[in-house]
C-alpha cells in the first residue's frame, strides 16, 4: 500500500493519497487546489489517480477536485447523502460501500455532524484484515476535537441538529473502530473548523478514546453543549468557499506567477476598484507602502486573513517580496479568490521613484500606548482578536470587533477619532489597520506585540462579565 499524508501548514489542511502498489490503482483525499504534488508522486509510484474523494464540501479552502479530474479524468465521489448539491457530476459513495484497489480496500462510512454529507473512510491495508490500518475521519474527528457542527446555520441547518448527528457518528461509527486504528484527519491546530485541534496529524482511536474530550461518556444532550459552546467566528470566506466548492468551475493554473505592473498601471487598477494586497512582513509594510493599499503578511496564516478583508468578486493588485509573487497568488488561488490581476514590479524602487504615492504607518509601544491614553480624552482602542481570545481579558474601554467582522462593523467605529488597535501579537492588528486607513480613518496605529506585549509589560487588563 502506499499511503501518504500532504500537510499544508497555512491552512492547517491535511489531504492524503492512497494506492494500491499490485494494480496500480489509487485515491486522491480531500486534495488541496494545487494538484502537481499529488500527479507527480503517483508517477513516481507507478500510480494511476482513478477517484477523487472529498470527505465534505468544505469551507475553509477550495477543494483540488476539479483540477484533478481535468489533469487525470479521475471520478470525483462525495456521501450520497450530497450527491443532488453540486453542479459537476458526482460518483456518490453508499453508506458500507467498499472500493477496491486491488489488495487494498476502502470502507465508506456515512459520519455526518460537521456537514450532512460527511464521511469517514477506513482503510484497509489487505482485503483479508480484520482491523483496519486507519481511518481518515475528515471533519467528523480530529486529534482533540470534533468538527465544529455551527457553519450551516445559514442554510436552515441547526448546530444542535448536527451536533446530535455528530455525537452518534463517533459514538457508533468511529468509536466501534479497533483501538490500534490510526486517526488520519482533515485538519489540525490553527483551523477554525474547531476549537482544541492538536498540533498533530495522526493519532489512533484508543489514544482519542482516552484524551479527545468531545469522546468522553457523556449523553447526547452534554455533548450537544460541550460541541456547541465556545466556537470561534468563522472566517468571512468560509460561505463563498462551502458554495463555490459545489460549483461547475474552470481548474487554474499554479505555476504561472501575476504579471508584473509598472506603478502607473496599479495605480490605474487601484482607481478603478482593485485592492491593492501588501503581502510584506508588517515591520517592512510600516516604514512604507503605497497609499491605500492593505496589508496581509505571507508570513502568517495569509489566505484566512486576506479572506477576512477582501471578497471573491474584487480585483486584487500585489504588492510582494521579490521571488513570492506565484507563492502568494497560490495561496489566494486556495481560497478561490482568482482575480489577482497582477503584482508591482520591484517594489522598493517603485517606492523610491515615487514618494509621493508612498505613505508609513504608526505602530506604538505599550509605553507609548499608555502615554496616549492618558493624554487623549478622545482615543478609540479597537481588539481585534475573536471572542474565545477575549475572555481572558482586554484593555480598558476598548470596543471588540472580530477580525471576520471588520468589513461589517467600520461603520460603527469614528474615522475621526485617533485610534489604536491590537490582536494577540501584532499581525492581525495590521492587518485591521490598514484597512481602517484605506477606508478613510485619519490616525490609526497598532499596538507592537499586541496583548500579549501588554500582558508581559504587567499593564491591566479588565476582564469582561460572563455572558
Amino acid at each position: 500500500m502506499i499511503f501518504k499524508q500532504y500537510y499544508l501548514g497555512c491552512l492547517s489542511h491535511a489531504s492524503y493519497l492512497i494506492g494500491d502498489e499490485s494494480s496500480g490503482r489509487a485515491v486522491v483525499v480531500d486534495p488541496q487546489r494545487d494538484v502537481a504534488q499529488y500527479i507527480a508522486d503517483a508517477a513516481a509510484a507507478g500510480l494511476t489517480i482513478e477517484r477523487v474523494i472529498e470527505t465534505h464540501f468544505h469551507a475553509d479552502f477550495l477543494s483540488g477536485h476539479i483540477e484533478l479530474q481535468n489533469a487525470t479524468g479521475a471520478v470525483i465521489s462525495y456521501g450520497s447523502v450530497g450527491k443532488a448539491a453540486a453542479e459537476f457530476e458526482i460518483d456518490g459513495l453508499d453508506h458500507g460501500q467498499r472500493l477496491q484497489l486491488g489488495d487494498v480496500v476502502l470502507e465508506v462510512r456515512h459520519t455526518p455532524g460537521h456537514t450532512p454529507e460527511s464521511i469517514s473512510l477506513v482503510v484497509f491495508e489487505h482485503a483479508t484484515d480484520v482491523t483496519p490500518y486507519g481511518v481518515l475521519t475528515g471533519d467528523t474527528l480530529f486529534i482533540g476535537d470534533v468538527g465544529r457542527p455551527d457553519l450551516l446555520t445559514s442554510v436552515g441547518i441547526t448546530a444542535e441538529e448536527l451536533a446530535g448527528q455528530l455525537y452518534r457518528s463517533t459514538r457508533e461509527q468511529l468509536l466501534t473502530l479497533p483501538d490500534e486504528t490510526l486517526v488520519f484527519p482533515a485538519h489540525g491546530a490553527g483551523s477554525a473548523c474547531g476549537k482544541f485541534l492538536s498540533s498533530e496529524t495522526s493519532s489512533t482511536i484508543g489514544e482519542q478514546r482516552r484524551t479527545n474530550y468531545a469522546l468522553q461518556p457523556m449523553s447526547e444532550a452534554e455533548f450537544v453543549q460541550c460541541v456547541t459552546e465556545g466556537q470561534s467566528l468563522s472566517p468571512l470566506y468560509f460561505a463563498f468557499a462551502a458554495n463555490r466548492n459545489k460549483q461547475a468551475r474552470a481548474g487554474f493554473a499554479e505555476g504561472e506567477a501575476p504579471p508584473p505592473m509598472s506603478l502607473t498601471q496599479v495605480l490605474a487598477e487601484q482607481r478603478r476598484g482593485a485592492v491593492v494586497l501588501d503581502s510584506r512582513d508588517p515591520a517592512a509594510f510600516a516604514q512604507g507602502h503605497l497609499v491605500g493599499s492593505y496589508n496581509v503578511g505571507l508570513a502568517g496564516r495569509y489566505a484566512e486573513y486576506a479572506g477576512d478583508v477582501l471578497t471573491a468578486d474584487q480585483a486584487i493588485v500585489l504588492v510582494c517580496e521579490p521571488g513570492t509573487e506565484l507563492e502568494a497568488r497560490n495561496r489566494l488561488a486556495r481560497i478561490g479568490f482568482d482575480k489577482v490581476t497582477g503584482c508591482l514590479s520591484d517594489p522598493l524602487a517603485a517606492f523610491v521613484a515615487h514618494p509621493g504615492w508612498v505613505t508609513s504607518a504608526s505602530r506604538l509601544t505599550t509605553a507609548e500606548l499608555v502615554d496616549r491614553m492618558a493624554k487623549v480624552a478622545t482615543l478609540q482602542i479597537v481588539d481585534v482578536r475573536g471572542p474565545g481570545e477575549v475572555v481572558g481579558g482586554k484593555l480598558a474601554g476598548a470596543r471588540e470587533v472580530a477580525l471576520p467582522r471588520i468589513l461589517d462593523l467600520l461603520a460603527e467605529l469614528d474615522p475621526a477619532a485617533p485610534t489604536v488597535v491590537y490582536c494577540a501579537s501584532g499581525y492581525r492588528s495590521m492587518i485591521a489597520a490598514s484597512v481602517m486607513r484605506a477606508s478613510g480613518f485619519r490616525d490609526v496605529s497598532d499596538l507592537l506585540g499586541g496583548c500579549d506585549a501588554w500582558r508581559q509589560a504587567g499593564l491591566p487588563l479588565v476582564v469582561p462579565s460572563p455572558a
